[in-house]
């Protein structure tokens, strides 16, 4: 079963796209993998990689209303595009994006440091953990390198999709990474007393679309004060590094009251 099914320009989302903080709406990741599926369907083309995805998540849509996504082009030049995307549920906005989409060239001549590339198992090598809740009992599928959500310490592992995003069409390199993006928060921001955050947005970079289905996570920030944190989660596929998933969140629970207000 997919995540949503397609009636023209609704998508209506099935029963498996719920998330993990109501089980009656909607999981961040289908936003934020919708928001690209329709920004990638209506304005990329092979010479673009979408460079920069940024999602807004404002509001918690509910998984029994229809959805509705619209993009606007922002710029179309010779070598950026820009592309807004708004997702409605049942009428109402509930999470909006930015997308920069750059033209393909080549490398200018000379080296430039970059960190080196990992050096982690491939996903075949590694044995199908044995636990449903690392994959949220079929959301997902992942292979474990180092540490798990939660422990302290460094904290990489394998993930691939096990079902298309909208019914009937296969999930592109750029859906499948906008659809797993989203796993950067609890990766990056749970602790050893399990995850207090949840994310208000997504941001992806990258300098190129993944080659295999399966996308590397690598914890390599996490900060937080007052209740608000940062995470960012380095990505790879089984050729190398591709990008980063960053993301802001709010701690789970309500803001003290204004005394003044009282």
């Amino acid at each position: 079963m997919a995540f949503f099914t397609r009636d023209g320009d609704t998508f209506h989302p099935t029963e498996v796209a719920n998330g993990p903080w109501d089980p009656k709406s909607l999981h961040g990741r289908v936003i934020v993998g919708l928001l690209g599926f329709a920004i990638e369907e209506r304005h990329s083309g092979p010479e673009f990689v979408p460079a920069r995805l940024t999602v807004d998540m404002f509001r918690l849509p509910t998984i029994d209303k229809p959805i509705q996504v619209t993009t606007r082009l922002v710029r179309d030049g010779l070598r950026i595009r820009v592309v807004e995307a708004e997702f409605f549920s049942g009428g109402v906005s509930m999470a909006r994006a930015s997308c920069q989409l750059l033209r393909k060239t080549q490398n200018p001549d000379g080296n430039i440091w970059s960190p080196p590339n990992w050096d982690v198992p491939k996903p075949s090598d590694i044995p199908k953990p044995t636990d449903p809740r690392l994959g949220m009992n079929g959301k997902w599928t992942t292979r474990p390198i180092v540490g798990h959500m939660g422990s302290l310490g460094p904290r990489r592992l394998w993930m691939s999709e096990v079902r298309e995003l909208v019914a009937g069409v296969p999930m592109t390199p750029f859906v499948h990474v906008a659809t797993g993006a989203d796993f950067a928060s609890p990766f990056a921001n749970a602790g050893d007393k399990g995850l207090g955050y949840i994310n208000s947005d997504v941001t992806i970079y990258l300098h190129r679309l993944p080659v295999t289905n399966w996308i590397g996570f690598e914890v390599v920030n996490h900060q937080a004060t007052d209740g608000v944190a940062i995470g960012e989660c380095w990505l790879y596929d089984e050729q190398g590094a591709i990008g980063t998933a960053t993301v802001a969140a709010l701690a789970q629970r309500k803001p003290m009251a204004n005394p003044s207000k009282r």
